[in-house]
């Protein structure tokens, strides 16, 4: 089954955004870079409010900006014609290759699940994927920690009094002092219920599987 996951680049202190509304991360370097390009073809399809999806216009048709370089032109050529959700009130109608989303995100979710494929159900931005971790709905929380304190902005874990225990199942640093951590929320089967987080210590798993870093 499809895994939901969540995955941006935040500062040590937990923000995706500053104060001052700058994104807290900057362009992935040599090194990083290779990473974000395997994130991006493990996704099959990716979830959006409309804030992001209206700043991710940007990186639809790639072969008529020219201001993109080689590489930012190469991740757009993944970018485009991936399938898109758009969750809005607002707009009526979306561009390329998205669709406004019919249901809740619940049922998006649960609809995608049912679809065949293998690749992740990507969640894009914090008022989303609050909204999806609130309904138990994220699998895989995947952070690229850069090292800065910002002191406030919007925060990438939802701020939500719920308790979550993961499974450590990746990590690297890299030569910037980035370091990235790939989490998976630990479940075990309720009986007579739905999947619940499990109240057990947040240690790496035993047998983590890893799979392709983001």
């Amino acid at each position: 089954m499809r895994s939901v996951t969540y995955s941006m680049g935040v500062s040590l202190d937990g923000y995706i955004v500053g104060p001052d509304g700058d994104i807290t991360a900057p362009a992935p370097d040599d090194e990083i870079w290779p990473m974000v390009m395997d994130e991006i073809r493990g996704v099959d399809v990716h979830l959006l409010g409309r804030r992001l999806y209206e700043t991710m216009l940007y990186w639809e048709n790639p072969d008529e900006n020219p201001a993109l370089d080689d590489q930012e032109r190469e991740w757009a050529a993944l970018w485009d014609p991936l399938p898109k959700v758009v969750f809005s009130t607002t707009l009526s109608a979306v561009e390329g290759n998205a669709r406004l989303a019919s249901g809740g995100l619940a049922e998006e979710i649960e609809r995608l699940r049912a679809e065949p494929g293998e690749g992740d159900i990507a969640i894009g931005g914090a008022t989303l994927a609050a909204e999806a971790a609130a309904l138990d709905l994220i699998d895989e929380y995947r952070v690229r920690v850069y090292p800065v304190l910002v002191g406030g902005g919007t925060p990438f874990f939802p701020q939500g009094e719920r308790r979550v225990d993961l499974e450590l199942v990746e990590s690297r640093t890299f030569g910037s002092n980035v370091v990235y951590l790939r989490y998976r929320v630990a479940r075990q089967a309720a009986v007579g219920g739905p999947n619940q987080a499990v109240s057990a210590s947040a240690s790496p798993s035993s047998d983590p599987s890893p799979t392709h870093a983001t």
